[in-house]
Order: C-alpha cells, then sequence, then structure tokens
C-alpha cells in the first residue's frame, strides 16, 4: 500500500512538472550592416554609461502591447539579461563597428571611467506590438574636458518579419542599429579638446 501511495504521488508530482510551460530566453545582437564613418582608432575613445528604461519594460519577461491601454507580460518569454545591462552593451558594439573603432565600451567596464566622450541614453520607448516595434531614445554625449555637452533624440519603428517571438527580438535589434548609428555620427563631430 505504502509503494503504490509513493507510486502514485510520484506520478502526480511528474505530471505537474511535465504541465508547466517551459520558458524561452531571447537576447539582443549587435548588427554587422552597419556601414563605417570614421577612421577607427583615431577617434577618441567612447563610453555607453548609463541606460534608463520605462518600468513598464524593466522587468525579465517580454511586454506585449495588445492595445491602446492594454499589455500582456509574456510569462514564458523572457529577456537572457537585464535590459538596462543589454542595451548598453548593444549600443556599444553597434558604434564601435559602425566606427570601426576599438576605443568604444560600456559602463561598467573600466575602460568607460577613462573615456574621452560618455552617452547618457534615456529609452522612451521601447514597445512591441504584433506586427512592429518601437524604440524611442533621448542622449546626451559629454566631454571628458567639460566642454559643452550634445544631445540628440530619434524614434524608430521596425516592422516584425514574421509572428515569431526572435523576429521580434530582431526588430528591436535593427532599431537599436538604427540609434547607435545616430549617436555614432554626433560622435564623430564631437571632439574633446586635446
Amino acid at each position: 500500500m505504502r509503494y503504490a501511495t509513493a507510486v502514485l504521488l510520484m506520478l502526480v508530482f511528474m505530471a505537474g512538472c511535465a504541465g508547466s510551460p517551459r520558458s524561452s530566453f531571447y537576447t539582443l545582437t549587435a548588427t554587422t550592416r552597419q556601414e563605417h564613418l570614421a577612421a577607427g582608432n583615431n577617434l577618441p575613445s567612447v563610453a555607453i554609461m548609463q541606460v534608463t528604461l520605462p518600468e513598464l519594460v524593466d522587468r525579465p519577461q517580454m511586454v506585449l502591447h495588445a492595445e491602446a491601454a492594454k499589455v500582456e507580460l509574456l510569462e514564458t518569454h523572457r529577456w537572457a539579461e537585464p535590459l538596462k545591462n543589454a542595451i548598453p552593451r548593444i549600443l556599444a558594439e553597434d558604434i564601435a563597428l559602425t566606427l570601426n573603432s576599438s576605443k568604444v565600451s560600456s559602463y561598467p567596464q573600466s575602460a568607460a571611467t577613462a573615456a574621452d566622450l560618455k552617452v547618457y541614453v534615456d529609452i522612451l520607448h521601447f514597445e512591441r506590438f504584433e506586427d512592429k516595434v518601437i524604440l524611442e531614445a533621448a542622449w546626451t554625449i559629454r566631454r571628458s574636458d567639460d566642454g559643452p555637452s550634445r544631445n540628440g533624440r530619434r524614434r524608430v519603428e521596425e516592422k516584425i518579419a514574421g509572428s515569431s517571438h526572435e523576429a521580434a527580438v530582431a526588430a528591436f535589434s535593427r532599431a537599436l542599429a538604427t540609434i547607435s548609428r545616430d549617436i555614432a555620427i554626433m560622435l564623430t563631430n564631437t571632439t574633446p579638446a586635446k
């Protein structure tokens, strides 16, 4: 009797585990379609510093805007790392590709603290809909010599090629590449005094 009860409890436990949905994890990626804007290592060093995000999307779950005033948290579709860590890293990688420079880093890398130009980014919108993503960012570039800072802002809409979550993540990555290119262009025109 004890044996039969133990086996029954084990089967119930296993059935419960088998019925739990499996989570999928996603990560943003740098794009390689960037054209080079400058001659690489002649540029000053650059650091992507603090990146702020709306609290709505600053969470492990992906967020889907289902209707005008309704969002869904996709519990089984999650970011592999916090967006506050991923976005600065991807911006730095995209900017490094665009500028063909090895002098681009993201905070908290040690190279970031001594950079000639520091970039602070506010992500205003990081929204996913069924067929598109919207990314809007404002940024400030500060010079290490306390020269004048420069500001920029851009709103990007990217179509989602398909209906998969992977396609939505790829659209976010393309939108970040567009923002990165705008920042890179501004960086080439913001040289600290020697």
